[in-house]
């Protein structure tokens, strides 16, 4: 039986009691017009409660039926959830617009449970305006099955000064970029003996440890997971990629000493060691100086650098959102529900975007954070939007430009393959990772290999074993 089925078999199960109970006009599964003849949209994601976000959503719906006077916008409170998306699905309860990750689109598309949106999006003057390696993210068969709202992928940031220190700094202000990861464990040892701070600093709870490890393992040539032709889910990170790519981090505590003394970091003491000049490099996205403002650490402090190259493949990971449209959406539905997802993301620089885009800047500015990253951007540069926000990152960039160049050309040109998440259980084999990293930092004896082993057969009894959907 193939995947696709399988799937729909499934979520059919799942289906049965929600059908039943199902309330009309708040889902997707209503009629397509209005008793005015109006397109009618569902709209998931909107606000359940009282307060500001739900008047900005409910104020950006008036302005929108003022201005498209064709269509009526319908609140739809469900949020993407997996447990719940298949069974919603297959009952034709999806809102018309949903918002999800690129992590799920290979599993949405090959359910078939987006709709096709390329002529759509040809007709509204999108050709050429999508950055085209995260529009392969959600395409397939050259067919475009999302609407690509927001992306990062992660590179590296440094302490200029430690840097500095280390002799790590050309001439111009500009971060000497380690090839590989072996080189960045170089990078490290000498950033400690010139400063005696921590080269580096790697995660290791909260599910930060197993997130920043997911691109590292990757590139050692690692698959945490595949999925048969009966679309049953299996564990396969117990193997010897896996287990060189733990070494590399067992090494950085154990080989090179360049972590600092305290192994069991958390997001927050993560950025807090960096910013705090107690580490000279960590993996991090392009959003990073909002979450170093609060620990005192200036623009001209901050560097960025590209993903270091693993043994077997250069890849980084990207994570973000898309808007996908209901499979069931009629073609005047579809159009509808693209001039809705406009409202907010547009590769039109119009006259609201520079006002919303000028005030975020300026407010970041007020803030202390670094102005100068230029971060992964769904638009390609024939993007009003994109060519609009870049020339005012530059105009109003607070340090010197070339302590981000080479993260801003990773993310212009990125030269390494770019990787959604994993499909299932993301959040559930992070933690799992988490603590075959504690593993490793906290015992010189480790045997990565076995670590593994345990880890791999937990992940797929405990999680991948129970997936109900």
């Amino acid at each position: 039986m193939k995947k696709k089925t399988i799937l729909k078999a499934l979520a059919l199960c799942m289906a049965a009691a929600m059908a039943a109970g199902a309330v009309s006009g708040c889902s997707g599964s209503g009629g397509d017009k209005d008793a005015q003849g109006r397109t009618t949209i569902s709209v998931g994601n909107w606000p359940s409660k009282e307060g500001t976000e739900l008047d900005t959503f409910n104020a950006r719906k008036a302005a929108f039926e003022e201005n498209n006077p064709d269509v009526a916008v319908e609140p739809d409170t469900w949020a993407f959830e997996l447990k719940t998306f298949y069974a919603k699905a297959a009952g034709g309860q999806l809102p018309t617009v949903y918002l999800t990750h690129y992590t799920e689109m290979p599993q949405i598309m090959e359910a078939g449970y987006s709709a096709d949106i390329t002529d759509a999006l040809s007709s509204r003057g999108y050709d050429g305006k999508f950055n085209q390696k995260i529009l392969d993210v959600v395409s397939k068969d050259g067919r475009v099955y999302a609407f690509p709202y927001e992306a990062y992928i992660l590179g590296l940031a440094c302490n200029t000064e430690l840097m500095e220190a280390a002799g790590l700094m050309e001439e111009d202000g500009t971060p000497k970029q380690p090839k590989d990861w072996y080189e960045l464990a170089d990078f490290a040892v000498k950033i400690k003996e010139a400063t005696g701070k921590a080269g580096f600093v790697f995660p290791s709870s909260g599910n930060n440890g197993g997130w920043i490890f997911m691109p590292v393992a990757w590139s050692f040539g690692v698959d945490f997971m595949e999925q048969d032709e009966n679309g049953a889910w299996k564990a396969t990170f117990n193997t010897p990629e896996a287990a060189e790519a733990l070494q590399y981090i067992k090494d950085l505590k154990w080989k090179y000493d360049v972590l600092p003394s305290n192994t069991l970091i958390d997001g927050t003491e993560y950025y807090k060691t960096f910013a705090t000049g107690n580490a000279g490099i960590l993996i991090a996205a392009g959003d990073i100086p909002r979450r170093l403002t609060q620990y005192g650490m200036q623009p001209d402090q901050v560097g960025m650098m590209a993903m270091p190259e693993g043994p077997q493949r250069y890849v980084t990971l990207l994570g973000g959102n898309v808007y996908c449209v209901s499979n069931e959406a009629t073609e005047e539905q579809i159009d509808a529900s693209l001039r809705w997802i406009e409202t907010t993301s547009s590769y039109n620089a119009t006259d609201d975007y520079k006002t919303n885009t000028d005030k975020d800047i300026n407010t970041k500015l007020e803030e202390g954070q670094l102005i100068g990253i230029k971060s992964m951007s769904p638009w390609s540069e024939q993007a009003e939007s994109l060519t609009y926000l870049n020339n005012l990152i530059d105009e109003k960039a607070n340090s010197n430009p070339n302590h981000v160049k080479l993260y801003n050309e990773f993310v212009e040109n990125c030269p390494a393959e770019i990787q959604a998440e994993e499909p299932v259980c993301a959040q559930e084999l992070y933690g799992i990772l988490d603590s075959c990293i504690q593993e490793v930092m906290t015992d010189e004896n480790a045997d990565c290999a076995a670590i593994l082993e345990k880890a791999n057969s937990d992940f797929q009894q405990n999680y991948l074993d129970n997936l109900d959907f």
